[in-house]
């Protein structure tokens, strides 16, 4: 799989920082009441949107990191708006340690990765890096086992029956902006901001 570019980190984004979890539901109503609802997401996806109060486009080392204008706005025409897709760091929502991934069965030898967030576990959508895998809490030599992109923990020879797998690694989420058209205003001469970029995730 080709990896997606990756979402710049800018020093100018603000607060506030909205995520937003999202399912869809199926839901038929009775005459009596009663409801039959079907989800129709295995899991969230995740909508984002970002501010920034300034993207430098002149060069200059005001604090805003140089060029960020041309990041930003470069990564959006890179993708070509909602068409392509790029990795986003969430700063509180990137990394885990001792992670656990599976059971092994003697047979299989790939297991997808996943995150637990207040006890719902949910497949990583891209893997940046594996730092650490334990089987049994018995740390696993690097040359046992690979990173399949996007999302995939490979083992040169399958874990025994009952072995508990965990790992420690980074992640991000591969996503694709909202809308085709993006407002970047020029409010002062080499210096920009965006009241609102929106993005979400989705299904690797």
């Amino acid at each position: 799989m080709t990896t997606p570019p990756s979402f710049p980190a800018l020093p100018g984004q603000t607060w506030s920082v909205h995520k937003r979890p999202t399912f869809s539901t199926r839901v038929a109503a009775h005459v009596s009441g009663r409801e039959v609802r079907a989800a129709l997401y295995a899991q969230a996806l995740y909508e984002f949107e970002l501010t920034y109060s300034g993207l430098d486009s002149a060069g200059a080392d005001n604090g805003l990191q140089a060029n960020s204008l041309q990041a930003l706005m470069g990564l959006y025409l890179a993708v070509q708006g909602q068409f392509g897709t790029f990795i986003y760091t969430d700063p509180t929502d990137n990394s885990v340690e001792s992670q656990p991934v599976g059971q092994g069965d003697g047979s299989t030898t790939d297991f997808t990765l996943v995150r637990t967030l207040g006890g719902t576990s949910e497949i990583i959508s891209w893997c940046g890096a594996i730092s650490a895998v334990f089987l049994n809490g018995v740390s696993v030599s690097p040359s046992a086992y690979s990173l399949v992109a996007p999302n995939t923990l490979s083992f040169t020879s399958p874990p025994t029956t009952g072995q508990l797998i965990e790992a420690s690694f980074t992640y991000g989420f591969i996503c694709r902006f909202i809308d085709d058209q993006e407002d970047f205003e020029n409010f002062m001469s080499g210096l920009w901001s965006v009241d609102s970029l929106k993005f979400r995730s989705v299904k690797p």
